[in-house]
């Protein structure tokens, strides 16, 4: 995710808080539809729809098939809160943030190469030949197919604290990105690693 789009995906986030505060919504209130939240914040819904999943995945808000959207406990994470006020002022927590996602990413792929199957492995190679993502979609798209959800939850807290922190995770060239995701398909392990490592995740923090 570039400067730009990052910055629209938290002022998202920001304004959906918001929102939440005035209507006075508490615990299990429905909040609207992805249109109604687009129209009211003026944005688009494909915005709208990055800040629905992040929340849910902090386990914010629950989506429960048939009936809607709906707001969990938010004094359960009043702590993260208060790390994001922490990182925001920490620029060696910053560059743990940068570590951490790595070896978060690193840790996916091997469970990917271990357990996905050959079906999901062709499709997200196919996928990423069309060549229509970021950095942060395309690493969005490769945590889906990891079978720990957990994994997945910590890599968007992660994800969410590095990009309030403002950590920079410098675009690669798109060619290896595909040829990540072509080398996942064959599971050539070395390969994969040798092209996340050297050739996309190089990372910096700004200070």
């Amino acid at each position: 995710m570039n400067g730009s789009t990052s910055k629209i995906y938290l002022e998202v986030v920001e304004k959906l808080r918001n929102m939440i505060e005035i209507d006075g919504l508490n615990p299990g209130d429905k909040i609207p539809s992805e249109r109604e939240l687009s129209e009211r914040l003026s944005v688009g819904r494909s915005s709208v729809r990055e800040a629905l999943r992040a929340l849910e995945l902090l386990g914010l808000i629950e989506t429960r098939r048939g009936e809607g959207t709906f707001i969990k406990d938010f004094q359960e994470h009043k702590l993260v809160e208060l790390l994001g006020t922490f990182f925001l002022q920490n620029t060696k927590v910053k560059k743990d943030l940068a570590e951490t996602k790595q070896l978060l990413e690193l840790d996916c792929i091997q469970i990917i190469l271990l357990q996905a199957s050959n079906e999901s492995l062709d499709s997200f190679a196919k996928w990423a030949e069309q060549g229509t993502f970021d950095d942060q979609s395309f690493f969005g798209k490769l945590l889906e197919m990891n079978p720990n959800k957990l994994l997945e939850r910590i890599w968007s807290i992660v994800n969410t604290y590095a990009q309030a922190a403002q950590v920079e995770f410098i675009q690669a060239d798109l060619q290896a990105y595909i040829d990540l995701a072509l080398a996942l398909r064959q599971r050539q392990k070395a390969q994969t690693e040798q092209i996340y490592l050297e050739r996309i995740r190089k990372v910096s923090a700004k200070n």
